[in-house]
């Protein structure tokens, strides 16, 4: 395993340090629409760092997702109504601190949130 680069928090530093957490697919947050996350949070001062977890629902359905992590609630909060998402709370991971999400209802794949939509390439 590649050592942490001295900069990169943990992942427990960040679920400790940065604990209010926006999940969004993770393939919502490539191409275009990581450049309109980042100009969003260098314009509004939000300080942030990613995480990943897979999301898993009762019928055998994943998705990954992508946490963008906090240390201000107020802050998640602005993010998460311009982006959409939900809020997750790292408490709710199954199988410790690098496990999974455990969802309940049906799974239906997020194609838009707010700006952001899935580069076409990765649609179905």
């Amino acid at each position: 395993m590649a050592p942490r680069a001295s900069y990169t928090p943990s992942p427990a530093r960040i679920d400790r340090e940065w604990p209010h957490q926006v999940a969004l697919p993770d393939d919502m947050c490539c191409d275009h629409n990581f450049g309109l996350i980042a100009a969003f949070c260098r314009d509004n001062s939000l300080h942030f760092h990613t995480r990943r977890v897979q999301a898993v629902w009762p019928n055998g359905r994943y998705q990954d997702m992508r946490l963008h992590c906090f240390a201000k609630r107020e802050k998640a909060e602005l993010f998460q109504s311009r982006f959409g998402g939900e809020f997750f709370n790292p408490a709710d991971r199954e199988g410790g601190r690098r496990g999974w999400w455990p969802r309940s209802g049906v799974w239906t794949r997020l194609l838009e949130s707010g700006p952001l939509k899935v580069p076409a390439i990765l649609r179905d």
